[in-house]
């Protein structure tokens, strides 16, 4: 087989001034003088709800960790996933670059022949070109083939899956479809896995060991862990221990992890010069009922554009750097992590043109401008414009539960029905965070501005629902026969 690596340019529209405020930074270093650069541990999970921990209002199981993350550092009350789904989301924050335009949409499996292109920069690959030791652990989900697999996009290490802990021949609704689900160290397959009880576990314990390792260089560790996907699993030790059943254990384990994580960093005396960032990569699979999380009541959840699939929690820790206790009501979005980063270590942004933003101001307490964000799910369409406060939903389809429908609790789903929305709507987020209230016909000044957004968005990226084409699109990495 022949890897193509074929790339497209584009001309941004909606961007420009962005690019121009964040222009590629090269790492400044005299003979006497390097600069001290902080490690980083990036902690994604996994189809987490926005209201899953405790500090985002869950009762019924406890989160310390997490809730002491928050008492230390930043945290976010509107902080968005680009794409409420599991490839795309990853290919976004990794890349600082909405996934569809990279040509990277829904939950790649073990049937593609297609990756995030290696032409693409990632956090990892950015910042091991400032001398940082990098590792992931856990799902990578942008790639399994040898291409693409994270050790050939930055990544020194890597331990973990290749996509979704569902993607295995125990599928409760895809029989006979997926093969054994493959455990990966490096480039090798090192086991198959017909039970996941310690999964979490050894993410944690790997995790533990890469710091270890790479305590007398910074480094870089994406801890990506695979719960609270389903199905779910959890080891014996946190078995029963929320008394809310499996899933709340699950997020305990999640939590623990999270404390084991900070304590290690605390252990080699590393705390003080290491950020630690908390999200998760979409909201809850609401059809999966007990197994599925919390969305705190927004509207909502996975595979939608409504902010129960896309508000997720975003939690911010560097100690005397970012302020603790803060909580920041500023939109965000994962997109802007890797521009953050490359502010705050001196490193060089990607050649190619990225559409986050640092928001290192709003980490140090500062105000910034609001920008334009937005959702797409599918094939690439807009579904959503996120400015500041308001957002504005455009017409699509979206899925959801019929009203009434009994719910399940042994990891079997029950089944969406789709609902068209047939007009725009505007809702003012700092009142309605719900989405309830249609504000559109009161402020048409605030229609239109949205409506521009979404215009050169359309103009840049293409939009299926209205057959845009779009010229700043890029193309995936592809294998050839």
């Amino acid at each position: 087989m022949r890897f193509s690596h074929t790339i497209y340019l584009f001309t941004g529209i909606i961007l420009s001034s962005l690019f121009s405020s964040c222009q590629n930074k090269e790492v400044e270093s005299t003979e006497t003088e390097i600069p001290s650069k902080p490690n980083i541990v990036l902690i994604f999970a996994d189809d987490m709800g926005y209201g899953d921990l405790g500090v985002y209002g869950a009762t019924q199981w406890e989160t310390p960790n997490l809730d002491k993350m928050a008492s230390d550092g930043v945290r976010f009350t509107q902080f968005y996933v680009p794409h409420a789904v599991c490839s795309a989301s990853r290919a976004a924050l990794l890349t600082g670059t909405y996934a569809n335009r990279l040509e990277i949409f829904g939950a790649l499996d073990h049937s593609a022949k297609h990756g995030l292109n290696p032409e693409e920069t990632t956090i990892a690959e950015m910042l091991k070109a400032n001398g940082y030791a990098t590792g992931i652990v856990g799902k990578w989900h942008l790639g399994h083939q040898a291409p693409f697999l994270p050790t050939e996009q930055g990544f020194d290490s890597y331990y973990g899956l290749p996509y979704s802990n569902d993607m295995w021949p125990h599928h409760p609704e895809v029989k006979g479809y997926y093969p054994p689900l493959p455990l990966y160290e490096n480039t090798a397959v090192i086991d198959t896995l017909d039970d996941q009880s310690m999964l979490t576990t050894n993410y944690t314990e790997k995790a533990l060991e890469f710091i270890e390792n790479s305590k007398d260089k910074p480094f870089f560790l994406y801890l990506a862990h695979s719960m609270t996907h389903v199905p779910l699993y959890v080891s014996d030790k946190f078995k029963g221990k929320s008394e809310h059943g499996l899933y709340g254990d699950v997020m305990m384990e999640v939590d623990w992890s999270v404390g084991q994580v900070r304590n290690k960093l605390d252990e080699l005396g590393l705390a003080e010069n290491t950020i630690v960032i908390f999200t998760s990569d979409n909201g809850p699979w609401l059809s999966y009922g007990g197994h599925a999380g919390l969305t705190g009541g927004l509207k909502e959840g996975k595979g939608t554009s409504w902010d129960g699939g896309i508000r997720e929690p975003g939690i911010f820790v560097w100690p005397d750097h970012f302020p603790a206790g803060k909580v920041e009501t500023q939109a965000a979005m994962t997109i802007d992590i890797l521009p953050t980063l490359a502010e705050i270590t001196g490193s060089k942004l990607p050649e190619l043109p990225i559409d986050g933003r640092s928001i290192l101001p709003m980490l140090e307490g500062k105000e910034m401008d609001p920008k334009p964000y937005f959702a797409y799910y599918n094939r690439n369409e807009l579904q959503a414009v996120i400015f500041g406060n308001w957002k504005m939903v455009l017409p699509h389809s979206y899925r959801s539960i019929p009203e009434g429908t009994e719910m399940r609790n042994d990891g079997i789903p029950v089944k969406y029905h789709m609902l068209n929305l047939e007009k725009a709507e505007l809702f003012d987020l700092s009142v309605d965070p719900n989405e309830t209230k249609d504000l559109s016909a009161s402020n048409p000044e605030i229609v239109a501005k949205l409506s521009q957004f979404a215009d050169e968005a359309r103009a840049d990226m293409g939009d299926a629902l209205t057959d845009s084409e779009g010229t700043g699109l890029r193309k995936h990495g592809r294998l050839e026969e």
